[in-house]
């Protein structure tokens, strides 16, 4: 049985399943995406070529000519890539479909088809490609990926502040410990987020332009005295991007290594976020709100899941994965050039697109969440064992011995400790009484420290 590509035969579930969620990625990645960005390169380089004062062999393009180039472009469709694919099917060989394309394309007009002999020129495969690949990212990630996890810290930082005051009871090592707020360890991880996105936004993707070998081995034996090597520099800083001056036949990819690594680390914090919400959740910290016709169990009715939290976990799971293996191997090649990054660099739109889907259901899962406030101050009324800590600070304060050990023997491993436990054993103190009636009004939902102020300034 022979089944056409849709949907619901997709192998990939984000070209299936998922495809809604992660469309937007799909003209930089998809095969039409770099068909596209390939285009682009050569067209750039082309006219770089005619509009050198000092390549003189090379015939200037009139203004109009370099309109009908950029609009090669421009008005790039799914047609003109159905076309180079079709050429593709005789060359067995992606890039050279593409200059074959464009020179015949352009044939029909006078002007152009006179330098068309100049398309590709002096370049190797990868030069066009590792430009392209810079683009793509580049683009990819301005327009859709930052933009997403942005949207996701916004909602972060408006639950940061609303739950800025409510007290909640910590759990370092999964016991009680000292009281924080909500909002404050939400902003935690708003903190986090912000400083690598800030990364990821300021990489700046470098690329080369400088043939087979990386020395300029074919440009020279045409063009002797000709500067190649600020020439290839204009043309990459006229597309935004940075040359780097030494490579084999292939960029080196430390710069796409180095972006796949900040979106691993972007992943992880967001893992680390997902469950800890889960346990929230797990424990009655947070309620979900309920979504007409929704299903949480096909046979406990009771249940509400929180499928958003447990779904981006696993997608930011899958994305980390591959991104790794992209920024592990990448940056290796026997030589001055094997063909693994290829097929490699095909998938990094995949690695992505799983984060870009995992900040979706981010968004849904946080846009459900509603505080328990009672449940909260349930657990802090509980803890009064968390106040040892303030009160055997002070009495260090007065010099008192043994500080610490005297509120262990009261509090550790004792469990049920009351507000009159506590209570007691501070009027018993010899501090000043100063001291003891600021200890004495302190209660678990009261000692947070800075918390809330942390939150709010967020």
């Amino acid at each position: 049985m022979s089944l056409e590509l849709n949907a619901l035969t997709a192998i990939n579930p984000l070209d299936g399943r998922y495809r809604k969620k992660i469309e937007n990625l799909s003209r930089y990645f998809s095969e039409l995406g770099l068909i596209k960005y390939r285009v682009l390169v050569e067209v750039a380089w082309l006219k770089s070529l005619t509009q050198s004062t000092d390549l003189t062999e090379i015939k200037k393009l009139s203004k109009d000519a370099i309109k009908t180039l950029d609009a090669l472009v421009e008005k790039f469709s799914i047609k003109d890539a159905e076309r180079i694919k079709a050429i593709e099917a005789t060359t067995n060989h992606d890039v050279k479909a593409v200059e074959y394309w464009l020179r015949e394309t352009l044939k029909s007009n006078k002007e152009i088809s006179e330098i068309t002999g100049f398309i590709h020129f002096a370049c190797t495969s990868e030069d066009i490609n590792n430009v392209s690949h810079a683009l793509m990212i580049r683009d990819a990630r301005d327009q859709v990926l930052i933009p997403a996890i942005e949207s996701v810290i916004e909602s972060l930082i408006e639950l940061s502040r609303r739950y800025a005051g409510i007290p909640m009871l910590s759990r370092t090592h999964g016991q009680a410990a000292s009281p924080s707020t909500m909002g404050k360890e939400i902003a935690n991880v708003v903190y986090r987020l912000r400083k690598q996105t800030s990364i990821i936004s300021k990489i700046r993707l470098p690329a080369k332009m400088n043939g087979a070998v990386g020395n300029y081995n074919a440009h020279l034996s045409a063009f002797p005295d000709y500067d190649w090597e600020k020439h290839t520099e204009t043309v990459l800083n006229d597309l935004d991007i940075d040359q780097i001056p030494y490579t084999t036949q292939i960029e080196p990819h430390d710069g796409l290594a180095e972006i796949f690594d900040g979106f691993t680390r972007l992943n992880t914090i967001l893992i680390d976020f997902c469950r800890d919400i889960w346990a929230y959740i797990s424990i009655g910290y947070f309620k979900q709100k309920i979504k007409e016709g929704e299903v949480g169990s096909s046979t406990m009715p009771h249940k509400v899941n929180p499928i958003d939290f447990e779904n981006a976990e696993g997608n930011l799971g899958l994305s980390s994965a591959m991104l790794k293996h992209l920024s592990g191997k990448l940056p290796i090649s026997r030589w001055q050039r094997d063909l693994t990054d290829s097929t490699v660099l095909r998938n990094m739109g995949v690695g992505l697109a799983y984060a870009l889907l995992a900040f979706d259901s981010l968004q849904r899962g946080i846009k459900k969440l509603d505080i328990d406030e009672l449940k909260i101050r349930q657990d802090l009324d509980q803890s009064w064992d968390v106040l040892a800590e303030p009160v055997q600070t002070v009495m260090k304060l007065y010099g008192i011995e043994d500080a610490y050990e005297q509120l262990k023997e009261l509090t550790r491993g004792k469990g049920g400790i009351t507000r009159e436990n506590i209570q007691q054993f501070i009027g018993e103190l010899q501090i000043p009484e100063e001291a003891k009636r600021r200890l004495l009004s302190l209660e678990p939902a009261s000692y947070t420290g800075i918390a809330e102020n942390l939150a709010k300034n967020i």
